[in-house]
């Protein structure tokens, strides 16, 4: 739940997205360290401390500090990442970084003798960290679209980013009752019915339990 919105207006999020949040930023941690790593060999004399470096150590750090925030505010229950993801940013300079690294040593190969040609490998990385930046600015705008609305003239939501939502005003809705652990069932005026399944999100049985107290207060009134 994002207890910045609005009480009547909630933020929905599937049961697996805290999961898969840690696991993406976990995944960039092990390159993230080998970038700090690079101070080493500046601190031991073995080599200067150039702009790539200090890149390195910035992007590095960026990433530990931002994700060390990410999954304390996961085990909090804080889910939403705000209005840009930073941790997908920094995630796109670690992998732009990684890029840099494969095209630096096939150059360095290459000046040695090897056979020229085009290394696709480093280009991907290049890509998929312009996908990660691209991310960071859609991803918290998807994840705002799924939502449960409660209001004066009836209720409605969206269980699914990329699908249709729903929405009822209290004049069409008759009834609305429990079923299973996570679902209502709502009983229209002109005898049709529609189920809504609370029971892929994250306390989704809270948020189906919240609906019918909603539901109850309006339609005894």
């Amino acid at each position: 739940m994002n207890p910045a919105a609005p009480s009547n207006h909630t933020l929905l999020y599937d049961k697996r997205h805290a999961l898969r949040q840690r696991a993406k930023g976990l995944s960039h941690l092990m390159p993230a360290f080998v970038l700090l790593t690079g101070i080493l060999a500046v601190i031991s004399g073995k080599e200067p401390l150039t702009t790539m470096v200090i890149i390195e150590l910035v992007v590095g750090a960026a990433y530990i500090i931002l994700l060390v925030q990410e999954l304390r505010h996961l085990s909090r229950g804080h889910l939403h990442p705000g209005k840009v993801a930073w941790l997908e940013i920094a995630a796109g300079g670690v992998l732009a970084l990684e890029g840099y690294h494969i095209m630096h040593r096939h150059q360095l190969a290459e000046a040695a003798g090897a056979p020229q040609r085009f290394h696709v490998l480093p280009w991907l990385y290049f890509a998929v960290a312009v996908v990660y930046v691209g991310l960071a600015f859609w991803l918290p705008r998807v994840l705002g679209r799924r939502h449960l609305h409660l209001h004066e003239a009836g209720f409605g939501g969206r269980l699914h980013p990329l699908r249709p939502g729903f929405s009822f005003a209290w004049e069409e809705v008759a009834s609305v009752e429990a079923v299973g652990a996570a679902d209502v069932r709502v009983h229209l005026t002109d005898g049709s019915e529609k189920q809504i399944s609370f029971a892929k999100m994250h306390d989704g049985a809270a948020h189906r339990d919240r609906l019918l107290a909603h539901a109850k207060q309006k339609l005894r009134n």
